[in-house]
């Protein structure tokens, strides 16, 4: 198992962490272990990103000309599908390594015209257009201050256009969760967000579920204590068993997941915040 340290630059240093991650992961195969699941086998995050892509798929479905924010990019894999779609795609990642590889990659897909990728903060965003469309995938579950939080919704529906689509793919379950909570994650109860959204002025449209089996997550929390060798037989057991249910139920079944897909509208183009 490959990652790095999870305490070596908590929640107070959050670029730091994500640098040093990227520097590590982001040039890797798809590089999903810059983005996925932190010290995760390849074939667990492979999993939770096709998880991820069966969830979105209805909200990757973009018109062409579709102007696009995709809020901590990381290597560019929804920025590539959604300007390989048509979509002008504007990308931000807190980190400059992630950054480059989003950049380097959508030129090799030659998709470089339709996209666009900044060194951004989303808690500290000021860009001067609005957006049709802004994705977010497993990002503010990272932000772990409140205030930060709060300023990153805000950002989000100060850069959304009249009436804009919001998608958000957190973990946002309806159990108790503080367990698998870390240096740098923060599973927060899925009323948590409602209300935060609320206040922002984002209404919700629609939620729907993302990986409704409760193997791999009810595991984590005892990854730690365990021998490598028994660590990934662990995993892989889970994975095995979750597949089925997560890809055959999960959008379906948001009551029982784990992560939780938030589509929100923005009723305009500025909202202040509660």
């Amino acid at each position: 198992m490959r990652g790095v340290p999870a305490g070596s630059a908590g929640g107070d240093q959050p670029g730091v962490y994500w640098e040093a991650r990227a520097r590590r992961f982001a040039s890797v195969g798809e590089g999903l272990a810059a983005v996925c699941s932190y010290g995760m086998p390849e074939f667990y995050n492979r999993a939770i990103h096709l998880n991820q892509r069966i969830a979105l798929a209805p909200w990757l479905k973009v018109l062409p000309g579709t102007r696009v924010l995709d809020v901590g990019c990381g290597v560019g894999r929804w920025s590539r599908i959604l300007a390989g779609r048509g979509a002008q795609v504007t990308g931000i990642d807190i980190s400059p390594t992630m950054v480059d590889q989003a950049r380097r990659r959508a030129a090799a897909a030659g998709l470089q015209d339709r996209c666009r990728f900044l060194v951004a903060d989303s808690s500290e965003l000021h860009l001067p257009e609005r957006f049709d469309f802004i994705l977010g995938v497993t990002v503010l579950q990272h932000i772990l201050d409140p205030g930060r939080l709060l300023d990153a919704v805000r950002s989000l529906a100060a850069h959304a256009r009249p009436a804009g689509r919001i998608v958000l793919l957190e973990a946002a379950p309806v159990c108790d969760t503080q367990r698998c909570d870390s240096a740098v994650f923060k599973a927060r109860h899925r009323d948590t967000y409602l209300q935060l959204f609320d206040d922002c002025g984002l209404r919700l449209s629609t939620l729907t579920g993302v990986d409704p089996a409760p193997f791999r997550w009810q595991l984590l929390p005892h990854l730690r204590g365990m021998p490598r060798f028994a660590r990934v037989a662990a995993i892989a057991a889970a994975t095995a068993l979750s597949a089925p249910w997560d890809l055959l139920f999960g959008r379906a079944s948001p009551g029982r997941s784990w992560h939780a897909v938030f589509v929100l509208q923005a009723p305009g183009a500025s909202l202040p915040c509660a």
